[in-house]
C-alpha cells in the first residue's frame, strides 16, 4: 500500500509504485518508465524503502587499496582514459617485487582488500598474473584478493589458450578471492561498438562470471551509464544482469559508474557534460528496484563524488566502498575527488547521513579491529 503522502510524477509511476511497495518484481516496461520519470524524490523513496526493509540504517564500507598493475593494452576503447600502448608516454608495467611494495608501503591502516585490475598486456604471459596472485597471498594472507576484470580473464584465456574455466581454476588455486565488475560497461551490441569495440561482449562476460560463480567465487558487476546509451539499454543490461542472478546466485554488489568524459577518445567524438547529481541518484535509485536479487547496491565516492555519495545512501545504495588507495582508472579520465579517504573519514561520511556505518570485508562479513588486530567474523 501506497503511503498518503507520497506525491507520484503523473499517474504513470502509480502502478510501478505500487509493484514495490507489493513486493512484486518490476519488468521491462516498468524500469524504463522509472528512468523516462523527473520524479526523482518519488523513486528515491521507492529505493529508499526497499534499502530500510533489507539493511534498515547499516551501510557498508571497508578498507581496502586499489593495485594496477599495467596500464598497457592492446585495446583502444574510446571511453578510456588510462590504457596506454607500449611506447607512449606515461605506460608503465611493474615488476611483480614493485607490486608487492606498493601493496603494502604509506598505508598505516590493515587493508582486507586488494582490488586489482590493469590494462591488456601484449607481451606479458598469464604466469605473471598467476605469480602476482601468488605472491600477494603468500605475503599478505589475511588479504583478500579481488582480482582481473571478465575482460582480463577473457584475454588470458586467448594469448594462453586455456579455457575460461582454466584461467580461472589456475587464479584460484593461487589465491583469487572474487572477481571486481568492471568491463561490464553497456551490454547492447549497437553501442559497445562505439563506445568499446575491442572489448570482449556481452555474452562472453557474463559467462566469465557465470564460470566463476560455478568454481565458488563471487564476484561485482558494474553498468556504464551517461554516454550514448538508452533508457532502454540501461534496463536491458540490468535485466541480463538479473536472469544470470537468478540462475548462479554469485553476484555481490552492482556498482553504477558514470561516464567521465574527459580524455577520453569518446568524449571527443560525442561531446557532453559529466552526468548531473541527479542522473547518479536516479541511477542508483532504480538499480535497486530492478535488481531485486543483488544483495548490494554501492555508491562509489570516488566516481559521484563524496558528497553525492552520501545522498546516494539515501535513495538505495547501502555500500560507500572503501578507502581505496590511489585510484587511477577514473582519475585519468578526469575525476577531481580525492585518490583516497581514511577509515574515519568514511565513517564520518556515513554518521553525517544518519546512518551506521558496517565494517565489511569484501565477502561482507564484519570486521572488527582492535589496536593490534584485525579480525573477520567468519
Amino acid at each position: 500500500m501506497l503511503p498518503s503522502d507520497l506525491v507520484l510524477d503523473g499517474i504513470q509511476l502509480r502502478p510501478v509504485a505500487e509493484k514495490v511497495m507489493a513486493g512484486e518484481r518490476l519488468g521491462f516496461e516498468d524500469a524504463v518508465t522509472l528512468f523516462r520519470s523527473n520524479d526523482l524524490l518519488a523513486i528515491g523513496y521507492l529505493a529508499n524503502s526497499v534499502r530500510q526493509k533489507l539493511y534498515g540504517k547499516l551501510t557498508y564500507f571497508n578498507v581496502n587499496r586499489h593495485i594496477n598493475p599495467t596500464n598497457v593494452c592492446v585495446a583502444s576503447c574510446r571511453l578510456c582514459a588510462f590504457g596506454r600502448k607500449p611506447d607512449a608516454p606515461g605506460a608503465y608495467t611493474m615488476a611483480l617485487e614493485e607490486a608487492f611494495r606498493i601493496a603494502g608501503e604509506n598505508w598505516t591502516e590493515a587493508v582486507t582488500e586488494f582490488h586489482i585490475v590493469g590494462g591488456l598486456h601484449p607481451d606479458l604471459p598469464f604466469q605473471y598474473y598467476v605469480d602476482l596472485i601468488r605472491g600477494l597471498r603468500e605475503r599478505f594472507p589475511t588479504v583478500h584478493l579481488k582480482a582481473f576484470t571478465a575482460v582480463e580473464i577473457a584475454y588470458y584465456s586467448h594469448i594462453s589458450k586455456l579455457s575460461i574455466r582454466e584461467i580461472l581454476g589456475n587464479l584460484k588455486e593461487a589465491g583469487l578471492g572474487s572477481l571486481p565488475g568492471g568491463g561490464a560497461e553497456i551490454f547492447a551490441p549497437a553501442v559497445r561498438r562505439v563506445i568499446c569495440d575491442h572489448k570482449i561482449g556481452a555474452y562472453t562476460w557474463l559467462k566469465v562470471h557465470r564460470t566463476a560463480h560455478e568454481l565458488g567465487l563471487h564476484s561485482n558487476a558494474t553498468m556504464l551509464y551517461g554516454h550514448i546509451e538508452s533508457a532502454e539499454d540501461r534496463v536491458d543490461h540490468m535485466l541480463q544482469l538479473r536472469n544470470l542472478q537468478d540462475k548462479t546466485h554469485g553476484f555481490q554488489t552492482f556498482i553504477p559508474l558514470a561516464f567521465h568524459p574527459a580524455n577520453t577518445e569518446l568524449g571527443k567524438l560525442v561531446p557532453h557534460p559529466e552526468t548531473t547529481g541527479f542522473t547518479d541518484l536516479k541511477n542508483v535509485a532504480i538499480s535497486r528496484l530492478v535488481l531485486d536479487n543483488f544483495p548490494h547496491i554501492k555508491a562509489y565516492w570516488i566516481m559521484m563524488t563524496p558528497r553525492v555519495a552520501q545522498v546516494a545512501l539515501r535513495f538505495g545504495a547501502d555500500d560507500i566502498d572503501g578507502t581505496v588507495v590511489e585510484e587511477k582508472i577514473y582519475h585519468d579520465a578526469g575525476a577531481t575527488t580525492p585518490q583516497a579517504m581514511t577509515r574515519q573519514q568514511l565513517i564520518r561520511l556515513i554518521r553525517e547521513t544518519g546512518l551506521e556505518p558496517f565494517e565489511r570485508d569484501t565477502l561482507y562479513r564484519p570486521v572488527t579491529r582492535s589496536e593490534t588486530s584485525v579480525t573477520v567474523r567468519v
